[in-house]
């Protein structure tokens, strides 16, 4: 085999696995917070909220409820579907794994909940039961869906990058490694 067969298959022997473990890394929820809204995953799916994120919490034929999550609190945005027009001004309510919680009422159909109650450690199992009940149009809607704010920690973070570079770190001694092995090959 040819010096130069021999260096393409080391080099897919390297690429491949390191491709499959950068793909595996990116579709880890916990490495890239949620930041554009998705769907509720209904009661087999929750919905993981990472901090600073927004996902849609909960729909409905006439209503879709957004939450965002900050240091804490959870903003709850309530929007027609017809024409993604805000539901102001009624006094909703909201109850976490059956616990009323108090609502504020921000500026432009914002409502802000307390988040300690939702905090979670990022497995389906922490998600709580989470109900709107929302009045518009002269009806009152209960919205429903299962949530849970994963709890960022700097540490987490922090070991979550030292994982990626030392992947990296491996992937670029292999690659050295196998170019030292086939120039000492051919002199």
């Amino acid at each position: 085999m040819s010096p130069l067969a021999r260096f393409r298959q080391v080099a897919a022997c390297i690429a491949v696995p390191a491709l499959m473990a950068s793909v595996a890394l990116a579709a880890s929820p916990a490495s890239h917070p949620t930041s554009a809204p998705q769907p509720a995953g209904g009661p087999d799916q929750p919905v993981l909220l990472a901090p600073k994120g927004s996902a849609q919490i909960a729909h409905s034929s006439l209503l879709t409820v957004d939450g965002t999550a900050t240091d804490d609190s959870l903003q709850l945005s309530i929007r027609r579907v017809a024409d993604k027009s805000a539901v102001a001004g009624g006094e909703i309510s909201v109850t976490v794994d059956g616990k009323n919680e108090p609502v504020l009422h921000g500026n432009g159909g914002v409502y802000e909940i307390a988040i300690n109650d939702l905090r979670g450690d990022g497995s389906k199992d922490s998600a709580k039961d989470v109900e709107i009940i929302v009045p518009h149009d002269g009806i009152r809607e209960i919205l429903s869906g299962r949530m849970s704010v994963v709890q960022g920690s700097s540490g987490g973070s922090l070991l979550g990058d030292h994982k990626q570079i030392a992947w990296w770190i491996l992937n670029i001694a292999i690659v050295l490694i196998a170019a030292l092995a086939l120039s000492r090959r051919k002199g």
